[in-house]
């Protein structure tokens, strides 16, 4: 599992202060690239590889808002790997430990210049295998 934190700022929510639903999504995208960027790839490299991953399913499940200034913390983990998918589970949770939003994340690996499914990198695909 991969641990990130998150402070929540005043642009992340509504007038009454809570955070509004979409950007639990960003939360967790940054999170998924900070366990990416622990094992060693950085997706701006990836990308001058061809190579890509785009979202292509969301359920995700809202218990309790969080609030302005808040530190989040977000728990990452694959639950599914594929060739050229993997499924996150992500969580976040406030300072108390209170589960506020669960997300399942599949996310494919495509070839940016054919916008084609594409094989995870070999070596990927081993570090991947090496931490679930």
């Amino acid at each position: 599992m991969h641990l990130h934190q998150i402070r929540v700022y005043y642009e992340d929510t509504d007038a009454g202060g809570i955070v509004y639903y979409a950007n639990y999504l960003k939360f967790m995208e940054r999170a998924r690239t900070e366990w990416l960027r622990g094992l060693g790839y950085e997706q701006d490299i990836l990308m001058e590889q061809s190579i890509a991953f785009v979202v292509k399913r969301v359920e995700m499940h809202n218990y309790a808002p969080a609030r302005f200034n808040e530190l989040l913390s977000i728990e990452t983990r694959v639950v599914e790997l594929k060739g050229a998918s993997m499924t996150f589970q992500q969580t976040i949770k406030n300072n108390n430990g209170l589960k506020l939003v669960s997300a399942d994340i599949q996310v494919a690996c495509v070839d940016i210049t054919a916008m084609k499914p594409k094989r995870l990198p070999r070596t990927l695909l081993g570090e991947i295998s090496r931490v679930i």
